[in-house]
């Protein structure tokens, strides 16, 4: 391998303009006018929420690294200051096509089908009563807007909130003329209002809350005149920075940071069309902004918050068919869990299988008088939830029960933080995992006494145990009593929670420790089988693909004549189709109903393949800065299905993918003869459809 020509920029895509180009797929679901109307408006929502984000952690990032005069460069060589600008010219065109989609697309659309949002000019007298009393009595006495002089500064709003900023004529009760207000709307109220059928003039009339602001603020300013209302959005830092080698409590540490994300630096300004320029040059002077910050919004400041609106409306025509997700045969014909389970191993695809059986496995777990301890990961859960509902029971049965909670889980910080404390009032023992490694592992073991011994049942999946994104994101969960298996995940638990080396594992690939070097290893042997003349093929799927030496492993692969078949949902900064490079590797990208979650990992291995299941990406924090688990899938059987459902199924799709370019863009696949989609096709095979 030569390891200098594959080090060369030019091979490399960087982060942040990849994630970009996933956005930009994730937004032309919602100008795709096969798909339902309703689901339609929920992907604009979606590319506004994941847009956010990009800011507030990618973006906020960046600027700290260009703040700082940070040197160390990624392998697309690309500066902090280079990326953000590019960064902003790709965002500045997308955010320009979302509100060209939803005012040219949607809206006229959804009013043909009797969804409408009515502007102040819309509103009839009758409406105009009823939103004029409903302003009085539901709005005025809980908003509280702030004029600005030098005892009322410019206060700070909320990161992401609905704000005003107000010029107004006219002197107040103390004579004072103060010229401009701040104005910002509690996060308690809706921002989306069905008009009741007493006025309303079709099936579902909604008035959104800042049009309803717009209207009667001046009835907040009495004696004085408004001149003008504009609605504006700050975006700010919200990656918490703990020093968890200077803390002895990590979790009363996040407690005390979790606050600083509602006022982290501003990143971002958005302002309403009509802002005038005098007043977005003092707003982003106020937030220590520039005008490359400034983005204009033809349209309400916050498209995500349009997202409960396909919740509101009862329209099933307009949305995706309901599904009962299905479950295997073994599991229904078995008396109980442990018994399917010991009869074979069990494999669910979610959300086209169901989560239920993982749920009734820890039932069963709480309720078996033979069941002596269960072990947990989690990492993104709520109280609230049956997961955790079957864990308490277990501990107030009796049961030796310890949950290993990932804290900093990104936006579920509280949660978690909530969840530990619910678990350690019950009397489940409660660990944090490792400093300076998040617990990313998907495990759960439950020991269980049968005659003179102890046998361990296992569910090892590459997603969260949350139940709701089991119904909306693709994950595999593995039922297994393999003696094995059983005996790594309780060195990886022992890893967890106790001191010492980490032993070997017997057939589980473990991030910090194996799983780096095994699948440089994997990829090698292709590499070298193919230089003997062998057959050689690598086939992945994962979310993200970034990790340096893996992608020249990748190339070098590809070079020796390895065919190389990617499928990548996100991130992938690896360039495909460059002769003489990676002519061999084709990547794919998948956007569909559910959100692509799966990572499977495939090596040919001489006609012997070897097929594993992961909780980790192919990148360096996956594999080098967390706890992750990889495992095999050993049973023909089952082997054979994760190859037809994860790698056959999704390269015959000719729907909902998207071909990656050496240049970084993707085009859609066009649809030859049968239109095929791999997530559609795994509804009809594993779940029952139109059976919500």
């Amino acid at each position: 391998m030569d390891v200098e020509l594959l080090s060369n920029p030019e091979l490399y895509i960087n982060r942040e303009l990849s994630l970009l180009e996933f956005h930009r797929r994730v937004l032309a679901q919602s100008s795709d006018d096969s798909l339902p109307l309703l689901e339609r408006l929920r992907f604009l929502c979606i590319f506004s929420s994941i847009v956010d984000e990009f800011f507030e952690i990618r973006v906020a990032g960046l600027k700290q690294q260009e703040a700082y005069g940070a040197m160390r460069r990624a392998a697309d060589n690309l500066s902090p200051s280079e990326t953000l600008r590019r960064a902003s010219q790709v965002v500045r065109d997308l955010i320009d096509t979302q509100y060209a989609i939803l005012n040219e697309e949607l809206l006229p659309r959804l009013d043909t089908q009797g969804i409408r949002f009515l502007a102040a000019d819309d509103w009839n007298d009758k409406q105009a009563t009823w939103i004029k009393r409903f302003f009085n009595k539901e709005l005025a006495p809980i908003m509280n807007p702030v004029g600005l002089d030098p005892a009322h500064p410019f206060p700070e709003p909320l990161n992401k909130s609905l704000t005003f900023i107000l010029m107004l004529e006219g002197k107040d009760a103390f004579g004072r003329n103060l010229g401009k207000a701040i104005l910002q709307a509690p996060r308690a109220l809706v921002r989306v209002v069905r008009l009741p059928d007493t006025c309303a003039t079709g099936p579902y009339d909604f008035v959104l809350l800042s049009s309803i602001i717009e209207a009667h603020v001046g009835e907040l300013f009495p004696g004085m005149t408004v001149l003008g209302c504009y609605q504006f959005r700050v975006t700010r830092n919200s990656d918490l920075f703990i020093d968890e080698e200077e803390v002895d409590d990590l979790l009363r540490a996040l407690e005390g940071e979790l606050s600083s994300r509602h006022y982290g630096d501003a990143v971002r300004l958005e302002v309403a069309q009509d802002c005038p320029d005098d007043l977005e040059a003092f707003l982003t002077a106020q937030f220590q902004l520039s005008r490359d910050d400034v983005y204009r919004c033809n349209g309400p400041v916050n498209l995500t918050r349009l997202s409960t609106v396909p919740d509101l409306v009862e329209r099933p025509d307009l949305k995706y068919p309901g599904f009962t997700p299905g479950v295997p045969e073994g599991i229904q014909m078995a008396n109980n869990m442990f018994d399917a389970i010991a009869a074979g191993d069990i494999l669910l695809h979610h959300p086209f299988e169901s989560f239920a059986p993982f749920i009734e496995f820890l039932r069963q777990a709480a309720r078996d008088p033979n069941v002596l301890s269960i072990r947990q990961t989690l990492y993104r859960t709520g109280p609230e939830s049956a997961v955790v509902e079957a864990l308490t029971d277990a501990a107030a049965n009796g049961k030796e029960v310890m949950v290993v909670i990932e804290l900093r889980a990104r936006f579920d910080e509280a949660a978690n933080i909530e969840l530990a404390n619910h678990f350690r009032a019950v009397g489940a023992q409660v660990v944090y995992g490792v400093v300076g490694h998040k617990a990313h592992a998907k495990i759960c073991m439950v020991i269980r006494r049968e005659g003179q011994s102890l046998a361990r049942y296992l569910h090892l999946g590459t997603g969260n145990y949350h139940a709701r994104t089991t119904r909306l994101y693709t994950d595999y969960g593995l039922f297994t009593r393999d003696p094995a298996l059983g005996e790594d995940v309780q060195q990886v638990f022992h890893q967890l929670t106790a001191m010492g080396k980490a032993g070997r594992l017997k057939k589980i690939l473990q991030s910090p420790f194996t799983l780096h070097r095994s699948m440089m290893q994997l990829i090698e042997q292709e590499t070298d089988n193919a230089r003997d003349g062998k057959p050689a093929r690598v086939m992945a799927k994962m979310n993200s693909l970034l990790e340096p030496q893996v992608i020249q492993a990748l190339y070098a692969a590809s070079q020796a004549g390895v065919k190389v078949e990617l499928i990548v949902r996100g991130i992938c900064a690896l360039r495909p189709r460059i002769k003489g490079i990676s002519e061999n590797i084709r990547v794919r990208s998948i956007v569909g109903r559910f959100l692509e979650h799966t990572r499977v990992f495939y090596f040919e291995n001489e006609g012997d393949p070897l097929v594993y299941l992961s909780s980790a990406d192919w990148m360096g924090r996956n594999f080098f800065n967390r706890v992750e688990t990889c495992f095999p899938v050993e049973e023909e059987a089952l082997k054979r299905r994760v190859v037809r459902e994860s790698f056959d199924s999704y390269l015959a799709d000719n729907t909902h993918s998207w071909q990656m370019a050496s240049d970084g863009s993707y085009q859609p696949s066009t649809a030859r003869g049968r239109r095929r989609s791999a997530q559609d096709n795994l509804l009809t095979e594993l779940s029952d459809l139109n059976q919500a």
